[in-house]
């Protein structure tokens, strides 16, 4: 192990401690706890021994907070991209032609359902209902939700999040 990856682990607990103290370390505040170790992990993802403090922390088990990371659709257990594209699958996306924005979207990406871009960038996958039918079919990225969705609209939504222009949403 190199010098500054022992920093680096160094640095990431001092922040996973940060999060839990932040919270007092309250066992009801598991949720908020680890979403915050999620976002600030630069891999959008909550690492097994990132898990295994919280729960000792917290006074908890690993399966409890396991349990909570495979039970919530909002948690990874596996490092995914800095941005995952979430696809809706719900009927209503389906039935507008939801499999036609994933082909676009890998088209775009050079990458299949499921898979994450070669430079950690993007990961593809499917959600369930994100509550916007009207714009279907729709993609999730953190917060924001895109619709009606185009190939030359998926272009503009991929360049943006690449730092190159502004997108339209």
């Amino acid at each position: 192990m190199t010098k500054d990856r022992a920093l680096e682990i160094v640095r990431r607990y001092d922040q996973v401690l940060a999060i839990i103290n932040r919270y007092g370390k309250a066992k009801e505040q598991l949720l908020s706890i680890l979403l915050d170790i999620q976002a600030t992990s630069g891999e959008n993802y909550v690492a097994e021994e990132w898990a295994e403090i919280v729960a000792s922390q917290l006074g908890l088990p690993i399966s409890k907070v396991h349990d909570v990371l495979t039970f919530y659709a909002m948690f990874n257990i596996s490092q995914k991209g800095k941005y995952v594209i979430e696809i809706c699958k719900s009927t209503p996306c389906h039935v507008t032609k939801a499999d036609a924005v994933v082909a676009m979207f890998e088209e775009a990406l050079g990458i299949k359902l499921g898979e994450t871009t070669p430079d950690n960038l993007f990961t593809l996958m499917h959600t369930s209902c994100v509550g916007a039918c009207d714009i279907g079919p729709v993609a999730k990225i953190g917060d924001e939700v895109y619709g009606n969705l185009t190939a030359a609209k998926v272009a503009e939504i991929v360049t943006s999040y690449r730092g190159v222009s502004s997108c339209q949403k």
